[in-house]
Formats: structure tokens, C-alpha cells, sequence
């Protein structure tokens, strides 16, 4: 199979890459560097030059595949609004590529918008900012076989740059690591060796529903999140209030757990990765 991927040097992107070359098929990913692209080409993928706004590029590129992965997104939290409007014009550019055939087309959402402990039977709530399923499932209903991926809000991993970093980071720099309320709210996690095979059996089991949910760990309570990494750094943990976590206090607020079952039997999918608090208690969590 020949699989066209965006994202394709990103954290996600780069290891769905090289999980589709191990299992022998072809791929093509997008890169807008030089550096970025010598790196993709030496995973034994094809490159293509080209940003997210080259529609044309976009289009012709699903085109040409037999499938195609989407799984770039701008994570510029101060643009959010506008880059959540970039990634539903580039989901329309690879649906408007693939109508009429029987091509499959992966998008990248979160478990945002949904409610505690959701399944793939659910829906986002309509006023969620990120369209990228909605989009999807639009072109699912004008006949293109068009599916979304739930990635956890932490998918975790050395190296990865994501939510856990930044509680480090917060705690590091307030001398605390904290939490809100009391803590329970969960966040589910997923190890990203893990998420990234259920893009490949979804494609090679044909992409037969609507959703699929790369989620390991369902429900890690926030308050553990904080303990691992307070005995970590030797700091206390506390509830504080939402002034302390700025700009991420409603990341540290929500609730974005799920379950995974029905994505673990149509797939055969077993997650074989740490867990999100084993994978966080690890020293390369904290660099010096």
C-alpha cells in the first residue's frame, strides 16, 4: 500500500512512518525543511516539499496514494483558533482528493469536547474548536471512507515534547507540583510506539468505522500525574487554583478519559508500551 502522510516528521508522524516501512509498504510524507526532509528520507520514506497551506500539493499527493494519514497539526497554543481553521481547510483539500474512490482517509483528533470515560460510539460536543472529525465525517457522508484517530492528551514517550514536559517545566519553575479541586479529573495516555500501529491495522483492516481510539491508559487521576513528578524533582504537591497553571489551566482541568475496548477487538490492538506514570517516573523526564 502507498500511504501519503502529513506530519510526517513530527512526533507522531515520524514513528507512523517508520511503522508502515517495517511493514512493507510505501510511503510518502510531507516535509517543509531540508533537515526535515533528509531525516524522512532516511527512514526509506519518499519526500515531498510542500506546508500544510499548499493545497494544490496536498491534493495532488492523495491523488496519488492508495491511502492517506493525516497527522500534522499546528500546536501554537496562542494561534489555536486559526490553526484549528488550517487543519479542517487541509482535511477538506485530501477529502476533495479521494471522492469518488474507495481510498481511505485518517485524521488526527483528541478526546477534547467529549464526555468522561467516552467511546468511540461518541460524539464531540459541536461548539469543540478542533474540526478535524467533523470534518471527516462530513466526507464520510458524501462517500469517502474517511475515519478519525482519538489520540489521549498525553501520548508519551523520551524526547516527546507534549503536555508532560510542560507540568515539569510548571513545577520546576513554581516550586510546586500541582493539581486543581482534588485532583480526580483523568487524563487518558498512550505510549506513541503504541498509537501509531493503530493508523496501520485500521488501514489494513480497511477502515471500517467511524472512529478509532489510540488509548492505552483510560483513566490516570491528574493528581497522580503531580505526585510522580513532585517525588521526582523533590517539590510538594498541592491543589492550587487556576491562576497557577496560566494558560494550561484548562488542560489541567479537564477531564479526557476514554475507553478503548471496541478500537482493542476490531483491531486486535494490545498496547505493549509503559504506562503514562511509568513512562513519566523516568529520569529523561527530567533533564538537568
Amino acid at each position: 500500500m502507498h500511504v501519503f502522510i502529513t506530519g510526517a516528521t513530527g512526533w507522531l508522524g515520524s514513528q507512523v512512518v517508520q511503522d508502515l516501512v517495517g511493514a512493507g509498504h510505501q510511503v510518502t510524507g510531507l516535509a517543509r525543511s531540508s533537515d526535515k526532509a533528509a531525516t524522512l528520507a532516511s527512514s526509506g520514506a519518499k519526500v515531498l516539499r510542500g506546508t500544510l497551506d499548499d493545497f494544490d500539493t496536498l491534493r495532488a499527493a492523495a491523488s496519488a496514494a492508495d491511502a492517506v494519514i493525516h497527522t500534522a497539526f499546528n500546536h501554537d497554543f496562542a494561534k489555536f483558533i486559526d490553526n484549528c481553521e488550517q487543519d479542517r481547510r487541509v482535511i477538506e483539500a485530501l477529502g476533495s482528493a479521494l471522492a469518488g474512490s474507495n481510498r481511505a482517509l485518517l485524521v488526527t483528533s483528541g478526546l477534547s469536547g467529549l464526555a468522561r470515560g467516552a467511546t468511540e460510539s461518541d460524539t464531540p460536543h459541536p461548539a469543540a474548536p478542533r474540526k478535524s472529525e467533523a470534518t471527516a465525517r462530513a466526507w464520510a457522508e458524501r462517500g469517502v471512507r474517511a475515519a478519525t484517530v482519538r489520540l489521549p492528551p498525553s501520548v508519551h514517550g523520551l524526547g516527546e515534547h507534549g503536555f508532560l514536559p510542560i507540568l515539569v517545566r510548571l513545577a520546576r519553575e513554581k516550586g510546586v507540583s500541582a493539581y486543581l479541586d482534588a485532583g480526580q479529573n483523568c487524563w487518558a495516555g498512550v505510549h506513541r510506539h503504541d498509537a501509531v500501529r493503530v493508523y496501520r491495522l485500521a488501514l489494513e483492516q480497511g477502515v471500517t468505522e467511524p472512529v478509532y481510539h489510540a488509548v492505552a491508559d483510560e483513566a490516570v487521576p491528574f493528581k497522580q500525574i503531580a505526585e510522580v513528578i513532585g517525588r521526582r524533582l523533590g517539590l510538594p504537591v498541592e491543589a492550587r487554583d487556576r491562576e497557577h497553571f496560566g494558560w494550561f489551566a484548562n488542560m489541567a482541568a479537564a477531564e479526557m478519559c476514554a475507553s478503548s475496548a471496541r478500537t482493542r477487538t476490531l483491531l486486535g490492538w494490545e498496547p505493549a508500551g509503559p504506562s503514562l506514570l511509568a513512562d513519566l517516573d523516568q529520569a529523561g523526564y527530567y533533564p538537568d
